[in-house]
């Protein structure tokens, strides 16, 4: 992922506040990428990009461009602009921008925050600040060269003169902008607020309940709307008792929506499912009549779909191997007849919900040919995109503001919620605020995609890994590199895949693929290793350090998951050598009913390593101890306080898939609806520790939000096995009779 990098062609411009003081913006030519999960994202004509304000009482403000979800983006990006221009954090306000083309690319997801904007925010901050030492020269009539600034002043030593940055507004409006791409950044070692322990922006606002989401927004004259989707994906309201919903208490209109599709490239996406639409004076009155509907829906496909069908057919499918191989290195067949022992394993990950606390919501008003949202979104082009296709308008007819988001993982990626109540407010023809229940924020997800893998592996005399062949059988919106790891590491390896077809819908959840893909490749790898005899961190570190079938591709190109073929062994060894000498592995005298499991995977350009101290009782209860991580994501960690809590959270959350999470799917319906039968890690099962460890080194910062998860799943489930010597194949581990002490 390429970072944003202010070069020549960019420059830097000035305005003036309205109520006096100055604008620092830049001209950006934004830089086409692939968005977190897999989606394409250009960007527009380079435009200005406004990012400091700076009054004359010297307040400084600088906007947060991206949609914050929980990963901290509202203060790090702040954070790095900040640092170059020299001010102190606690006289900088934030401010979340909306939508605008002005600020390039503005997006959540994949990890990709920091990396693709590293470079260009300090940028932006180091010409703010050379502007504005500039101006205090020209005041001064002193050379540029003997001005420092601190603290939000531009000092003169000889004269032991200070001015502050606001008393410069106004010469900085005459200043000539400098190119960003050649102003001076900072050395490290002279950062004063990247790198520190930053509290979060909303923090105070979060708990004291000030509106700050989606689910808070409010405009003049709106009403409240819920929608009643069909149970089957894909189906289509044809008729409902309209006339007897509307005259419920509270009941304004009541109408059907019809579903909604759009040319996505070569592909035809549904960006609104439809359904039958109620509008009133309360949510509570319009979520109360909608339990009187009666809906006739059209017969569909999906309605075959069904989650024990997919595990006979995925079962039936095993052993017929397809005639090509999408990988096929050396002789697999040969190894596997030839090794000294072999193991086979069938493997299963199921669908997921993503569950964010905060369901589906947005407040839409559609008048005279304009549209104005107020929403949390992931992607927010793609959001106003979307609702100008559906409406039939420009996308430039699109004002959307942008909410702090309670929670997504991923389900924010899809606009289908916002397209819905842009549709229901159009038809409405009044502004409505269109609230899901958890039930509709479940039911009709964009579910991480199930997968069955079946597995032979082989190792030699010796206890070395020769031989690896999967079978993978994938659902629809399920998909596995040829690349994946073990790939490039075993002389014989094969990888075939077979698919199912299914109407379920699908999309990308937190570590997308990598988090139901480590789970499969580590779990299996320490079967392997039981099988030599071997130590499995030892037979772990043997394997990396062993020769590779094939030379990586450049390690820079990064990648989304652990089929990315550019990561380099070395800097995973380090991680696994780091995490083993922080929790003592193999050194540590443990109490009977009790061991450590190690797992390691690399994904969305993160290298991480992580030990599990797991105790599982008689009756197949399991509390875990303490967690050990160790990241390498780069030569930089800008907020220390908000990257621990990002990979402590990765681990509750992969804790909650390992246990208790599934979506089961019956008669082309899903079955959970909410927390009891979906159920998520408590605070009374989250570990007593985890201890997060970096290893700094000389490559450029990575993103956090993602690749710390799918390591943990096979980690506890391998330090399971180690005192139990039950293998579970199949998520989640309560199916298999554990539960959370």
């Amino acid at each position: 992922m390429s970072a944003v990098v202010l070069d020549r062609r960019s420059f830097l411009r000035v305005s003036a506040l309205a109520g006096g003081g100055l604008m620092i913006a830049a001209y950006i030519e934004p830089v086409a990428k692939v968005l977190a999960q897999g989606r394409g994202g250009g960007g527009p004509a380079p435009v200005p990009n406004a990012f400091i304000k700076i009054a004359r009482d010297g307040t400084v403000t600088i906007i947060a461009k991206n949609p914050e979800i929980g990963q901290g983006v509202k203060q790090s990006l702040p954070m790095m602009i900040a640092d170059e221009l020299d001010v102190d954090w606690k006289s900088v306000k934030v401010e979340q921008g909306d939508l605008d083309a002005k600020y390039g690319q503005q997006s959540a997801g994949g990890s990709t925050a920091v990396p693709t904007n590293w470079v260009g925010m300090r940028q932006i901050g180091a010409a703010a600040r050379q502007m504005l030492v500039a101006s205090a020269a020209a005041t001064w009539s002193v050379p540029e060269t003997e001005l420092t600034t601190a603290s939000g002043k531009v000092l003169h030593a000889k004269s032991n003169k200070s001015i502050g940055y606001g008393e410069l507004a106004d010469k900085a409006l005459t200043m000539t902008p400098p190119d960003p791409s050649t102003v001076k950044l900072k050395d490290p070692k002279d950062y004063k607020i990247i790198g520190q322990r930053i509290t979060g922006v909303d923090n105070e606002a979060i708990v004291t309940g000030k509106p700050l989401f989606g689910i808070d927004a409010t405009v003049p004259g709106m009403q409240y709307a819920v929608i009643q989707r069909a149970p089957v994906f894909g189906a289509k309201a044809t008729s409902a008792n309209l006339d007897q919903i509307k005259a419920l208490p509270g009941v304004k209109q009541a109408f059907i929506v019809e579903p909604v599709t759009a040319q996505q490239g070569q592909n035809v996406q549904t960006i609104a499912w439809g359904g039958v639409a109620i509008v009133g004076d309360s949510w509570w009155l319009v979520n109360q009549a909608r339990a009187q509907l009666k809906v006739e829906w059209s017969q569909q496909p999906n309605a075959t779909d069904d989650s024990a069908a997919f595990k006979k057919m995925a079962a039936d499918l095993a052993p017929k191997l397809p005639a090509q191989a999408s990988r096929n290195d050396g002789d697999v067949e040969k190894a596997l007849a030839g090794a000294a022992k072999t193991v086979e394993g069938a493997y299963f990950y199921p669908y997921l919900s993503h569950a964010p606390l905060e369901p589906m919501n947005a407040t839409v008003s559609v008048k005279d040919g304009k549209c104005e949202i107020w929403a949390g979104t992931q992607t927010p082009a793609n959001g106003a995109r979307q609702v100008a296709q559906a409406l039939g308008l420009q996308q430039s007819d699109i004002t959307l503001h942008m909410f702090r988001i309670g929670g997504s993982f991923g389900r924010r990626l899809q606009n289908d919620f916002i397209v819905d109540a842009a549709l229901i407010a159009k038809q409405a023809g009044v502004p409505v605020h269109l609230q899901w229940t958890r039930e509709d924020d479940m039911r009709h997800d964009w579910y991480r995609a199930a997968g069955f893998h079946f597995l032979k592996g082989g190792v030699d005399a010796s206890g070395k890994l020769v031989a690896w062949r999967n079978h993978f059988v994938a659902p629809t919106g399920s998909s596995l590199g040829a690349g994946e790891f073990p790939a490039r590491f075993v002389p014989n390896y094969a990888m075939y895949t077979s698919p199912i077809q299914s109407g379920v819908p699908t999309g990308a959840m937190r570590a997308p693929g990598s988090n139901g893909i480590a789970f499969v490749m580590q779990s299996f790898m320490d079967e392997l290793a039981h099988a030599a005899g071997k130590d499995p961190l030892q037979f772990r570190l043997d394997l990396l350090s062993g020769p590779l079938v094939e030379a990586a591709p450049n390690p820079a190109a990064g990648g989304r998951g652990g089929g990315a073929p550019g990561w380099d062994p070395a800097r995973m060894r380090a991680v696994i050598e780091l995490v083993r000498d922080k929790s003592g592995w193999g050194k540590t005298n443990l109490p009977k009913g009790t061991a450590m499991g190690v797992a390691f995977h690399f994904s969305h350009a993160g290298y991480f390593a992580e030990v599990a101290q797991v105790a599982v009782d008689a009756n197949k209860k399991v509390r875990v101890d303490k967690i050990w991580v160790a990241a390498d994501i780069g030569r930089q960690i800008v907020n220390p306080l908000n990257s621990e809590a990002q990979v402590q959270s990765a681990v509750i959350d992969g804790m909650s898939q390992l246990m208790g999470w599934e979506v089961t799917i019956k008669n082309g319906a899903a079955v959970e609806g909410n927390f009891d039968e979906y159920q998520p890690v408590r605070m009374r099962n989250a570990p007593k520790e985890i201890n997060v460890h970096f290893l700094q080194t000389d490559n450029n910062p990575t993103g956090l939000g993602e690749p710390a998860l799918p390591p943990i799943l096979p980690a506890i489930a391998n330090a399971i096995f180690t005192v139990t010597g039950d293998r579970v194949r199949t998520l989640p581990l309560f199916k298999s009779g554990y539960q959370w002490a």
